[in-house]
């Protein structure tokens, strides 16, 4: 049995009905040409036939003295994890978001290893689709998105490839030998006795940012977000929005601002945003803050939780969209600045405070006057390549994230090749007519091409 890290933990002890903690992808691909009229189902057949998954897929959870540990599944079933569906006619990306829309509500069973896939076929245009879910303990976004690919390939010729819970991982040789035992709880005690050093210099850079937060109105601290509509209670059920963009399109738009590709999408989210709360007549006049997710991997590992964050301004109270882009960029550039002066150890310890309040709402409620940020929106980096599963492109792959209580709205988006990919996830009962953020983002953009004197053509999914 493994024990879960107190991180993977804490996706357990949050997760209740109306707030499922499990992530996930939509991957839309094309037929290829030499298809014929049992292709989908041969497809299904073979994926049902990889009856023995690998590790992590194989593992359920199991409880021992409060604790929580992963074990082999020894009564594993395929029928449960793997499911063939067919969109009603006439097929429609708007069918196919609303099958997302509602299997993402549903919680995963925690009996059985903590994940499904979903081959769908019947959508418009010779297409069909993987919507694969997996629970947050279970593993980041980053790692998500690199199990997810190692079951694709770059040759459009390639056969017979394993789906991804039959993917062999990399084996690693694990000794259980008295010194390998007290070698670990050595290193143990070395990190807890690093992560306590730290202390002093997190509380004097929190005390610095609050200070400075008091004289300036743009920079962000971990109490300044203001409430909305996006942080009322949620219930379980969800809608699900996406889209795409020409990366060259918002690469552009970079370079005309020299700013980053994540700073043009901060400010596009921002104008979104503000665009949608004032349609409902709920705009702050607080600017809104991100919670903006940093990946602190620096190997190729894919299990578990390595994640730190930024809070970043995202310029809503701003209506010049050059002059909320300029905001945006001097959050994030402040919050980058901070971080390079800091350990690893210290960059976790800042990140376990600054996220403080919102986790004693998520588990208590009592607090909800503490709102650290209003939303959360994430990019995971994707390939640079096109990529083919079993002869089918793959045309696009859209990030299905968490909705919070309080935090009804969370925006992840990835790169693919030369498109980036936004998935937009929230609760249908808090956030109204939310597929209509797809058509703030575009106002957002062209706003942004108008301030540049430039223009583009969107594409949407």
């Amino acid at each position: 049995m493994t024990p879960l890290s107190p991180i993977d933990q804490l996706f357990l002890w949050l997760e209740r009905r109306q707030q499922p903690m499990h992530v996930a992808g939509l991957q839309l691909f094309s037929f290829p040409d030499d298809a014929g009229p049992r292709y989908i189902r041969d497809i299904a057949e073979q994926m049902r036939s990889y009856d023995q998954p690998q590790s992590p897929f194989n593992k359920r959870l199991v409880s021992r003295f409060g604790q929580a540990f992963w074990e082999i599944d020894n009564q594993f079933d395929i029928d449960h994890h793997f499911r063939h569906e067919a969109l009603p006619k006439p097929g429609r990306i708007r069918e196919l978001l609303g099958l997302v829309s509602a299997e993402h509500s549903n919680l995963l069973d925690r009996a059985r290893p903590l994940w499904e896939v979903h081959l769908i076929e019947g959508i418009q245009g010779r297409r069909f689709a993987l919507y694969s879910k997996i629970h947050h303990s279970m593993c980041d976004g980053v790692a998500a998105m690199r199990m997810g690919m190692r079951a694709l390939s770059t040759d459009p010729s390639a056969r017979n490839l394993p789906p991804v819970w039959a993917q062999e991982r990399r084996k690693q040789s694990v000794s259980l030998s008295p010194t390998d035992v007290a070698t670990g709880m050595a290193r143990l005690t070395a990190g807890l006795s690093k992560q306590a050093a730290t202390l002093p210099n997190v509380i004097r850079e929190i005390v610095k940012v609050s200070n400075k937060a008091r004289r300036d109105p743009n920079y962000v601290s971990i109490f300044q977000a203001p409430h909305c509509q996006l942080n009322e209670s949620i219930t379980g059920s969800r809608r699900f929005a996406a889209q795409s963009y020409s990366m060259t399109r918002i690469k552009t738009l970079a370079k005309a601002f020299d700013c980053t590709l994540n700073d043009i999408v901060l400010a596009m989210c921002g104008s979104a945003l503000r665009d949608y709360l004032i349609s409902m007549h709920e705009l702050p006049d607080r600017p809104l803050v991100a919670m903006v997710p940093v990946s602190l991997r620096s190997d190729d590992s894919d299990s578990g939780n390595q994640i730190a964050v930024i809070l970043a301004n995202l310029g809503t109270h701003i209506a010049d969209p050059a002059n909320r882009l300029e905001v945006v960029k001097a959050s994030v550039e402040e919050a980058k600045q901070r971080y390079r002066q800091m350990t690893p150890e210290e960059i976790l310890n800042y990140t376990a405070i600054m996220l403080a309040p919102t986790a004693v709402n998520l588990v208590t409620g009592m607090v909800p006057k503490w709102q650290a940020f209003n939303v959360v929106i994430s990019n995971v980096p994707g390939p640079k390549e096109p990529l083919y599963w079993n002869g089918a492109r793959l045309e696009g792959m859209y990030p299905v994230s968490i909705a919070l209580d309080r935090i009804a709205l969370n925006i992840t988006l990835t790169s693919y090749v030369d498109q980036l990919e936004f998935g937009l996830i929230g609760c249908r009962r808090t956030l109204p007519s939310m597929q209509r953020l797809l058509d703030y983002l575009e106002n957002g953009i062209r706003e942004l091409e108008v301030a540049a004197g430039i223009c583009g053509v969107p594409r949407r999914l």
